[in-house]
């Protein structure tokens, strides 16, 4: 396959950066995304040339780090798929393919690719865990747990947090992403101590942080890797409502 590549560019937070279009030559359409981005970047060292810098880690899906906005969409055109589980076979031969980086106020642009999404550290530290001491390790029968709060419980706690669901909403809303770490908890008998406090913190500081709110276009859902539900934005809406009302 050959592909022409138009990849943004920017060298620091405070310079401004453009798209820079680069072709690439005889891809193999069983590489992944992020392996064709490593074909081009030894070709440009090779050639004296800076690097593309872009994150990534585990390269299996589970860390949420190769955030791409790839022609349009978050992690590419394949539903339900980090952009490194994207493979070239996704594309045609010739096409021109655009990669951009996220694009929100609370994801600034680090370099080329790069974005800081410690926003997202922030906001799971204003309550996003389990402070309180709940013993040892129980069998798994000792606290009885409705099988739909666990199924749902554990649907939840499978958002990797890449920020998929702020590039893809208009309005750089974080809520699913907030929404998923407090259902996963608050639906547990081990979370439902500091509930009340947990969704207020973490929505106070997702405002904070100056993500935007949600207008239900769903966008966030049909572009999440890991197809997080927006039934948790509607759990998460419940719990502050109820919270405010007990405060």
């Amino acid at each position: 396959m050959n592909l022409t590549l138009k990849i943004w560019r920017q060298k620091n937070a405070k310079e401004a950066g453009n798209l820079v279009t680069y072709p690439v030559k005889e891809v193999s359409p069983d590489m992944s995304f992020l392996e064709m981005f490593d074909v081009l970047n030894e070709q440009l060292i090779q050639k004296n040339e800076e690097p593309i810098a872009f994150d990534h880690d585990c390269r299996e899906g589970i860390c949420g780090m190769c955030s791409m906005y790839i022609n349009g969409r978050a992690h590419g055109p394949a539903q339900g798929t980090t952009t490194c589980q994207l493979h070239m076979r996704k594309f045609k031969d010739g096409d021109t393919i655009v990669v951009e980086p996220w694009r929100a106020e609370a994801f600034p642009v680090v370099k080329d690719l790069i974005v800081n999404r410690s926003a997202f550290d922030r906001v799971i530290s204003s309550g996003g865990f389990i402070s309180v001491n709940t013993g040892n390790a129980k069998d798994a029968n000792n606290i009885p747990i409705p099988k739909d709060d666990a199924d749902n419980s554990f649907a939840a706690a499978a958002c990797i947090g890449c920020g998929a669901c702020v590039a893809a909403c208009k309005n750089s809303s974080a809520m699913l992403f907030v929404s998923a770490k407090v259902s996963q908890l608050a639906l547990l008998p081990q979370g439902r101590i500091e509930r009340e406090s947990r969704v207020l913190n973490m929505v106070r500081q997702m405002d904070e942080e100056g993500f935007g709110s949600c207008t239900n276009t769903g966008a966030c859902e049909a572009e999440c890797p890991k197809e997080i539900s927006v039934e948790n934005i509607a759990r998460m809406n419940r719990e502050y409502l109820m919270a405010n009302l007990k405060k």
